[in-house]
């Protein structure tokens, strides 16, 4: 070892500080004692023995007591539904591009040149652009297809939703790929930090990445891939980017279109050339026909010409067949399609029978007759449903502010339910969290769709002001998917509700989890402002548990602050409490905390004899992330004792678990004290190496010391 270390080591152990080693507090969630807590780690100090007091958040920060799920489908539990329907792994599969129509016909000579182009090297990208209904996604699909066995790392398909009042952003389109690959990462805010992990994730990779329906370039820009992958684009405007070969897809040619439609409907016959040019020879038009002839076998293909006809003076050519074709359904079906305009994207069965108040067979007998006249669109690969972008426009404009509003309503509180059943599952831990997690991912989209119409309709729907206060209650999954800064504004409009509302647990609770998010954020002085109005609600209200909670998130806010000794005894009256309310967990997670503050003071003895007590409840309860935080703890501690090695070990199995849960913050923490430990062992190049990957992590998720890190580490290098 050599000595310029030796004198840090030396110096900073005098000093009472550690080598910028990571505490893990934990993150009180209010009134949710059931869910796993949050590692909330603090930075002690460096080499350079300069103090450093920056809060490093272990991943969720906002909380709440678990909504009562009330839905319903077909009389049954609506957690028993989607756990029985929906394939809950879909949602990081690495091959997502669904299979092309088997009516695909024509556009040979449009794959040869898209082909050749692609083969002659350095096309990266292939954009297919037209009107609306033209077939540039089925082309896509189909070339997508043909492209897969040269690039079988994975296929990526995203629907940017361009002709949309919201187009899914750039970030949103990099965030789809990340997490196709690691659900669990927690993704940075910085759109150039983001890119980074996108081509990161890319790099090396034969992947195909198709982005359907984009607005324009700037949309596209940044997801371009990396050397080696394929970017497809469809996009109904004209937009060049570089290395783009542009092919302005036309309409089908008179023969292809005749072709098309007796493929579809063979008894079409020979209406079929002038139904075609009715059509305007455009591919979506003319399923459309040929699908409801299908369905309507008491329907002639004269009779169909003739509405045809009339249906084109006042449409043009695909919503004049999207309008025929919605006139030939009964009133029943009409309401049902034109109500699943609500879905932003992708939906299962279950929740288009929440959305119409019918039980599951009717359900998916009205979805069937939908998609026998290719109203509605099917999936086979993620068995998902959805609507054509011109379908929903059309559906949408047809809806009455009443139908619009009622549907939008039981849309919200579907996907509320749909959010607590998640949460219930992740919060099991073991497979139950991965399946929780996966249904979240999946529903992602609907998820914040109904809660921007619950924040939106607080003051005016009564049913939107408690949909608004609920939807925060799914505290672990909202702290894997939601900047700091989003958590605060969901929080904000959920404590306005609650006001409204009277309802005062539901406000202390919201006050709780602002305190939380602002710590996260590093406002330790608005967190403590809000953790002392939810200590004054819960102590006004008799509520004990909360008021533990609450003591709690006192204590972690002033340990921010350095002020240790206060820390110490908001904890212990929070253990208080555990205790007089025999709540092991939470008595686990109050003899951690202190734990944590008394390592802080340098008291490593004392920290070790509450670290172990934790432990063995953790380990009682079968707590798996609460006993990694505590490892993690009682490496530092025996390291500030200058038992590096026991300390290596307990840093070690630390690790293990945060692996396990998929905890990548935890992880980057105790990578990096494994590198401290391994500095104080004489193993510079190791800890170095250890360090680098740390640093990494900690980019990716964010992590406020992230400058300290790497500043330490620099110095690292200068010693070497």
């Amino acid at each position: 070892m050599d000595p310029a270390l030796i004198g840090a080591i030396a110096g900073a152990v005098a000093a009472g500080t550690a080598l910028l080693t990571f505490l893990i507090t934990v993150v009180f969630r209010r009134k949710d004692r059931d869910s796993p807590a949050d590692g909330d780690s603090t930075i002690q100090g460096d080499v350079r023995n300069a103090n450093i007091a920056s809060t490093v958040s272990g991943g969720v920060g906002i909380a709440g007591d678990q909504t009562e799920v009330t839905g319903q489908v077909a009389g049954r539990d609506l957690s028993i539904t989607y756990e029985n329907f929906s394939p809950l792994t879909i949602s990081t599969a690495l091959h997502q591009i669904p299979r092309p129509s088997d009516d695909f016909t024509g556009r040979q000579a449009e794959l040869k040149e898209l082909l050749e182009k692609i083969q002659q090297g350095g096309v990266a990208i292939s954009g297919l652009r037209g009107l609306g209904g033209i077939g540039k996604t089925a082309l896509a699909l189909v070339l997508a297809h043909r492209l897969a066995p040269e690039y079988p790392d994975a296929q990526f398909y995203l629907d940017l939703k361009g002709t949309s009042p919201e187009p899914l952003s750039p970030a949103d389109a990099m965030a789809h790929v990340i997490r196709s690959y690691n659900r669990e990462v927690s993704l940075p805010e910085n759109e150039n930090e983001l890119r980074a992990l996108y081509n990161s994730m890319l790099y090396s990779q034969r992947a195909i990445v198709l982005m359907d329906n984009a607005a324009d370039a700037d949309q596209v820009r940044n997801p371009i891939p990396p050397e080696g992958c394929i970017l497809l684009v469809t996009s109904r405007r004209r937009f060049d980017l570089p290395g783009l070969f542009a092919m302005d897809l036309d309409t089908l040619a008179p023969g292809e279109a005749r072709d098309l439609l007796v493929m579809i409907c063979p008894r079409i016959g020979g209406h079929a050339d002038r139904i075609a040019e009715l059509c305007g020879y455009l591919p979506m038009a003319m399923e459309l026909a040929g699908r409801a002839l299908n369905q309507r076998v008491d329907f002639s293909p004269a009779q169909y010409l003739r509405r045809l006809v009339e249906a084109q003076q006042r449409f043009p050519e695909v919503d004049a067949s999207l309008s025929l074709s919605y006139d030939l359904l009964t009133q029943e079906l009409q309401r049902s399609w034109r109500t699943l305009a609500v879905f932003p994207g992708l939906f299962v069965m279950p929740a288009a029978a929440a959305v119409w108040e019918v039980d599951s067979d009717a359900a998916q007998d009205n979805l069937g007759d939908l998609l026998g006249y290719s109203l509605v669109e099917w999936d086979p690969g993620n068995q998902r449903y959805h609507l054509h972008d011109l379908g929903r426009l059309n559906a949408d404009g047809q809806l009455t502010e009443e139908e619009r509003t009622t549907a939008q309503r039981r849309h919200a509180t579907h996907f509320r339910d749909v959010l607590m059943i998640a949460q219930r599952w992740y919060i099991q831990g073991d497979r139950r969290m991965m399946d929780g997690l996966a249904l979240f991912d999946l529903e992602w989209g609907n998820i914040q769709a109904g809660q921007a119409w619950a924040q939106a309709h607080s003051e005016v729907v009564d049913e939107a002001t408690g949909l608004c206060s609920d939807y925060p209650g799914a505290a672990d999954l909202l702290g894997l998917r939601l900047h700091q800064r989003d958590q605060v504004r969901w929080l904000e409009a959920a404590l306005t509700a609650a006001r409204r509302l009277g309802d005062r647990s539901a406000e202390g609770r919201h006050l709780g989890n602002l305190g939380i998010a602002f710590r996260e954020l590093g406002d330790t002085r608005r967190a403590i402002q809000h953790h002392e109005l939810a200590l004054a609600n819960s102590q006004a209200s008799g509520d004990r548990r909360a008021e533990g909670d609450d003591l709690g998130g006192l204590g972690s806010a002033h340990l921010d602050l350095g002020d240790t000794r206060r820390a110490i005894e908001f904890y212990e009256q929070a253990l208080a409490i555990s205790r007089e309310l025999s709540d092991r967990k939470a008595e686990g997670q109050d003899l951690g905390n202190l734990g944590s503050a008394y390592n802080r003071l340098g008291e490593h003895q004392s920290a070790i004899e509450y670290l172990e007590r934790s432990l063995d409840i953790c380990r009682e309860l079968g707590y798996r992330r609460g006993e990694g935080a505590v490892l993690g703890n009682l490496g530092n501690a025996y390291a500030g004792l200058g038992q590096a090695r026991r300390g290596l070990e307990f840093h070690e199995q630390a690790l293990a678990i945060s692996r396990e849960l998929g905890d990548r913050r935890a992880e980057s923490h105790n990578l990096w004290n494994m590198a401290i430990a391994l500095l104080r062992l004489g193993e510079r190049d190791q800890a170095i190496e250890q360090a680098e990957v740390a640093l990494q992590m900690m980019v990716e998720v964010e992590d406020p010391n992230v400058e300290s890190v790497r500043e330490t580490m620099d110095q690292w290098r200068g010693e070497r």
